[in-house]
């Protein structure tokens, strides 16, 4: 690869990585083409260089939203050895997580636009809540029971971590995450670890 095309390969990962965060944080309508091409250090007139349209930009960057945010539940998962579950839901209901959306959950943010949007984001957001189903459910996980219970911790933390995000009341935020992170716990012991 040529200078000039590592140049335009790293060009065109800033401006995806950057609509991503941007994706997590401000919904799919939001970011314009004009401030993320100014953010990344690039004119409005290169965009086209690097992607077919805003749809395109957006879709790519909700596909690797998601996909970050997979990864970081697989590496919360894996901290915890003894108890993976506990790790993970340690992990998603923290002060941490729920402060800094831009590199959180995308199921949080982009629920409601999925719901919304067109065939396409509904299956990248449907094979995303597939994949932390069956993170939550281990790899033994494939019961009826396992997966309903699955469904139930995954629907907890996303409900939990939205509404924490979208209170005022920073001490009520916090009950939020602490209350449901200790009903789950009280809920049911993690029954195996999920894949690594």
């Amino acid at each position: 690869m040529g200078h000039s095309q590592t140049e335009k390969a790293a060009s065109r990962e800033r401006v995806l990585r950057m609509a991503a965060r941007k994706v997590r944080t401000e919904g799919v309508t939001r970011p314009g083409v004009a401030d993320l091409m100014k953010e990344a250090g690039l004119t409005h007139g290169g965009f086209y260089k690097h992607f077919a349209s805003r749809d395109d930009l957006i879709g790519q960057a909700v596909a690797l939203a998601l996909a970050e945010g997979s990864a970081k539940m697989q590496r919360a998962a894996r901290k915890n050895a003894q108890e993976p579950r506990r790790g993970l839901i340690d992990a998603y209901l923290s002060r941490q997580h729920r402060d800094a959306p831009a590199t959180g959950c995308a199921l949080v943010t982009l629920g409601a636009a999925a719901g919304r949007g067109d065939q396409q984001f509904k299956e990248a957001y449907e094979q995303q809540v597939r994949t932390y189903l069956d993170l939550i459910a281990g790899p033994d996980g494939t019961s009826e029971e396992a997966r309903a219970e699955a469904t139930l911790i995954l629907s907890a933390l996303v409900g939990a971590l939205l509404m924490s995000r979208a209170v005022a009341d920073p001490g009520f935020s916090d009950e939020l995450l602490s209350h449901v992170a200790s009903a789950l716990e009280r809920h049911g012991s993690p029954q195996s670890a999920p894949p690594a």
